[in-house]
């Protein structure tokens, strides 16, 4: 069972799942010891093809920080808030959860878009 750690501890992702809105973004980053890095990448797999399958899922993308990192980063794309939940709280996802390594510290935190004129759009 990897450690759950939150981005911001005055938001936590059980705060954000309350929340209805429309489209966000999951931001993942997980740190493993290297030597235990596919099997993360097995249970990522796993979770992923799961998530795939929900209503409201969009897309996934996993990164991995390089020279031999064992840090990654993942985030996934969904219509709404309460899309993400319903996946998220499904039983046979929270039963994927013991695939992670033990040495697994995981840190998920929803976002949205932000609009910076001249920059980016929302």
């Amino acid at each position: 069972m990897p450690k759950f750690a939150e981005m911001d501890v005055t938001v936590t992702l059980a705060d954000q799942l309350e929340d209805d809105g429309g489209p966000v973004i999951l931001v993942n980053t997980f740190t493993v010891s290297p030597e235990e890095a596919d099997r993360l990448i097995a249970a990522w797999a796993g979770d992923a093809a799961f998530m795939k399958r929900q209503p409201g899922f969009i897309s996934t993308q996993l990164h991995r920080g390089i020279a031999g990192s064992g840090t990654f980063l993942n985030y996934a794309v969904w219509e709404s808030v309460a899309h993400f939940r319903s996946a998220f709280t499904n039983p046979e996802f929270r039963a994927r959860i013991g695939d992670y390594p033990e040495s697994a510290t995981v840190s998920p935190h929803l976002f949205r878009k932000v609009a910076v004129p001249g920059i980016c759009v929302a």
